[in-house]
């Protein structure tokens, strides 16, 4: 794998933790090789790509953004994103094969898919989430993008009763409007019981909706992965100044359009 990427092209330091894209072959081996960790080793997903990694067609196509320990480089975070061009020449979103999105996708602008997120066990809680979407966030500001779109995981491996219970929480707090709805291809099927009580939100999903991202609908079950998909829209144009502020670092109408980044070829 080579490329040149005019931004993000070393790692940025923030705190105990530095991001960037994925720049050479052992980043991008570093980024698989958590994924295999996360996604099949520990939550028991269908291993694709071989030993000790997790990959599909789309990588190919995608950009990937990853979070180091900045003392000990071991990564510890990473995802990928299919920017709206290099979606268009994979032949279409990832969330397109679980949902249908059209409505979504009739928004005008630009949209940006992120995908295959995953964190170490051990750095759940802590900076690593907030240093990816640094890096999400750079990416928006200098290539201009009006929709991120993406599924979030709710593992299964706790019951469907509780991934129907944080569904109806999340769903109940920030549905989308129904003109931008999605339906999933595969129903999650129903909960024996309904869980009692209040659940905990998966992190990644706290974080999408702390900069604002809505709820497209039920969510998907995708039995390879043993997860309940819930699609996730943030209209980056209808960003309250606060959101603006917590996601792009500055008020949206100070985000100036940049050069635009070519996507990280396999």
């Amino acid at each position: 794998m080579s490329a040149v990427l005019p931004l993000l092209d070393r790692l940025h330091r923030t705190g105990r933790f530095a991001y960037g894209f994925a720049q050479t072959d052992a980043d991008l081996e570093d980024s698989l090789a958590l994924r295999h960790r996360v996604f099949v080793s520990e939550m028991g997903a269908q291993a694709h790509g071989g030993p000790n990694r997790e990959t599909d067609a789309l990588d190919a196509y995608c950009l990937h953004v990853i979070v180091r320990d900045a003392h000990t480089r071991e990564m510890v975070a990473s995802t990928r994103v299919l920017t709206h061009e290099a979606a268009i020449a994979a032949g279409g979103f990832y969330s397109a094969h679980e949902f249908d999105i059209d409505r979504v996708l009739a928004c005008p602008g630009r949209f940006l898919e992120i995908g295959r997120t995953c964190v170490a066990a051990e750095h759940r809680h802590g900076g690593a989430i907030t240093a990816l979407w640094s890096g999400l966030a750079e990416l928006v500001r200098s290539d201009h993008y009006d929709h991120l779109i993406g599924c979030a995981s709710i593992d299964l491996r706790d019951g469907l009763g509780h991934a129907h219970a944080i569904c109806r929480r999340i769903h109940a707090q920030a549905a989308s409007d129904a003109t931008r709805r999605v339906r999933p291809y595969r129903q999650l099927p129903p909960a024996a019981e309904a869980l009692p009580g209040s659940v905990c939100l998966p992190p990644l999903i706290k974080a999408y909706l702390r900069i604002g991202a809505r709820v497209g609908g039920p969510p998907c079950h995708d039995p390879d992965f043993n997860v309940a998909d819930v699609f996730m829209h943030l209209d980056l144009g209808a960003l309250t100044p606060r959101y603006a502020r917590h996601f792009l670092g500055a008020p949206k109408d100070m985000a100036t359009p940049g050069r635009r980044l070519a996507r990280v070829a396999l």
